[in-house]
């Protein structure tokens, strides 16, 4: 029946992105949500003219570590799930040159002297990628002490980060 709400508009989704997972969609009453994002970095992508968006949870900088788990989870590592990140937006006629981002993560979640340093290599392997493929950052939330929870509303290209203290901070990729 025309002019009649539907299902989906009136109870929203949200799909959950694990670590070492991403999610691309184009469905507007869908919202994206990555939880727990310590020195991970999670990449939220947002095309505002054909309302397509996606979010990568990535975990390390670099696959050639464990190439087989490479192929088998690609999102897992910055140098394989960016780029699929990138093809899946674009398969659902996202643009790279109007593609938004919002960065979030890369912390030093360890007391004391992190030696592995993490969250700073994923920090540079995303750092790298977004400057290779030449795309725009709008926001980011890098660094520090602390993880961060993020959630991407497909309809508007509204991102929302929230901190352990229960601060939440809103951008709009637009």
């Amino acid at each position: 029946m025309p002019g009649s709400s539907t299902i989906a508009s009136l109870f929203p989704q949200r799909v959950i992105i694990g670590v070492g997972e991403l999610a691309a969609s184009n469905d507007p009453s869908l919202t994206l949500s990555t939880y727990a994002l310590g020195s991970c970095v999670g990449v939220v992508a947002f095309d505002a003219q054909v309302h397509v968006g996606g979010i990568l949870h990535l975990m390390l900088p670099d696959s050639t570590i464990a190439p087989e788990r490479a192929a088998a989870q690609p999102a897992m590592f910055a140098d394989t799930g960016f780029p699929r990140l990138l093809r899946d937006l674009t398969g659902l006629q996202a643009a790279p040159h109007r593609l938004k981002l919002f960065l979030a993560g890369g912390a030093s979640v360890l007391h004391g002297v992190d030696p592995f340093q993490i969250g700073e290599r994923n920090l540079r392997a995303v750092r790298q990628l977004v400057q290779q493929n030449s795309l725009a950052v709008s926001g980011a939330d890098l660094g520090g002490t602390v993880n961060r929870t993020v959630h991407l509303q497909i309809a508007t290209g509204r991102v929302t980060w929230r901190l352990p203290d229960c601060r939440e901070s809103t951008i709009m990729l637009d």
